[in-house]
């Protein structure tokens, strides 16, 4: 993509009414654009990276199983009180229609049509397990809806149920929820900075897990076992005595922390309500066991760029970059224009600012705040030598290589 082309712009000052870092650089980037409190439009380069996160954790929950569907947005009331959450929940939007005066509610979460859902065409133990996910929008009325696209009234997220006939068959398929959760954080390059931690399990299990990554901008607080590489959340460390719950170590580091992913085991909460039972080998009616597992996509986003970033701008990891290479043309010329079409037929990933009333201290400010993994800069002295200026963004180093060597560098 060229940036003359790109409808958008950078801009330097940061907003006055946002606080958080993640707003702050993605706004200033031209990655998203601030509707009101809790809202934001994902633009060009920002829905990029969006579309990559949503890709891989749909590879690794499809590679644990999951079917992929899309539930709807709008919810009827009837559903919401069988699980009493109706007047429970207290961020629950609730409207009533103008025509109908059915009343409804924006679905926060989907255990209240899923759950009906799947009873539909799994009533015996030989059609469960069933594992059902979707990434669909949600809306969540936030009494203060702050932290940048951390904690938004409406969001995207991906929420995986699954279906058993025992405890133990839910426990098995939760260690591979978790696993693959471990391994969607690795691949958005925040891994070494995200720990499994200990949460309430509310009345199905002990323990519940979130995905707990360190940083500054945390809303919470948790206490990371360096023997375990695990964390317990404020919530459980009196329950299990100031000490790691699986080693006992008590010498726990406490860290500020974002909630970047949870799974949790339901029991039959929600099977229980629509009256969900399968038949078993005997013909007898058992309950079904429920586990769900979300992942909010905007706060995992927000939550990368909180962490993989400087004083200057973001620092994306390639997996999820909205483009591999930021290549700078310093002067207006035929062979920056011709390595801007070599890289796109090697099908790298380019964002070529081809900018002309720009000065070169902007293009290298823009290029550090936008933080594609790799910049590219062509200038005459370079052209000189037949060669072009490499840097990577998380790096100081810069390096000069051939042109005709430029494309197998990249693609190695």
């Amino acid at each position: 993509m060229k940036l003359s082309k790109l409808f958008t712009k950078t801009i330097k000052e940061a907003p006055k009414d946002e606080t958080s870092k993640n707003a702050q650089l993605l706004i200033r980037a031209g990655f998203v654009d601030k509707v009101m409190a809790g809202v934001y439009t994902l633009l060009p380069l920002g829905y990029r990276v969006y579309k990559k996160i949503e890709q891989i954790i749909r590879e690794e929950i499809n590679a644990i199983g999951g079917q992929e569907i899309y539930m709807p947005t709008l919810q009827p009331k009837e559903r919401w009180l069988l699980t009493k959450r109706w007047e429970n929940m207290d961020d629950l939007f609730r409207f009533t229609s103008h025509y109908s005066k059915i009343e409804y509610a924006l679905g926060p979460t989907h255990e209240e049509i899923v759950s009906p859902l799947v009873k539909k065409y799994a009533s015996s133990y030989k059609d469960l397990p069933v594992y059902v996910y979707h990434i669909q929008n949600k809306f969540r009325d936030e009494k203060r809806a702050k932290s940048g696209i951390l904690r938004g009234r409406e969001f995207m997220m991906k929420d995986l149920y699954s279906f058993h006939v025992n405890d133990k068959d839910l426990d098995d398929y939760y260690e591979k929820a978790k696993q693959a959760y471990v391994r969607i954080f690795e691949r958005c390059g925040i891994g070494s900075s995200t720990y499994i931690t200990f949460a309430s399990g509310g009345s199905f299990s002990k323990y519940s897990h979130e995905f707990q990554t360190i940083t500054k901008a945390g809303e919470d607080l948790i206490y990371i076992c360096d023997k375990c590489k695990i964390a317990i959340n404020k919530e459980v460390l009196n329950d299990v005595e100031n000490k790691c719950p699986e080693c006992g170590n008590k010498e726990l580091k406490e860290e500020k922390a974002v909630e970047v992913g949870n799974i949790f085991k339901l029991g039959n909460k929600y099977s229980e309500p629509f009256d969900y039972y399968y038949t078993d080998e005997k013909g007898e009616k058992k309950p079904v066991i429920m586990g769900c597992y979300g992942i909010g996509l905007q706060r995992l986003m927000g939550t990368v760029v909180e962490t993989l970033s400087d004083d200057k701008g973001m620092i994306w990891s390639e997996s999820i970059a909205p483009f591999k290479v930021h290549l700078l043309s310093l002067k207006q010329n035929e062979q920056a224009e011709k390595l801007y079409k070599n890289l796109e037929q090697a099908e790298i990933e380019v964002l070529y600012d081809d900018r002309e009333e720009v000065s070169a201290g902007e293009k290298f400010a823009d290029a550090d705040l936008i933080g594609c993994p790799i910049r590219l800069v062509v200038s005459e002295k370079t052209l000189k030598e037949d060669s072009i200026e490499v840097k990577r963004r998380d790096s100081d180093e810069v390096k000069i290589i051939k042109l005709k060597k430029l494309i197998t560098e990249l693609t190695l």
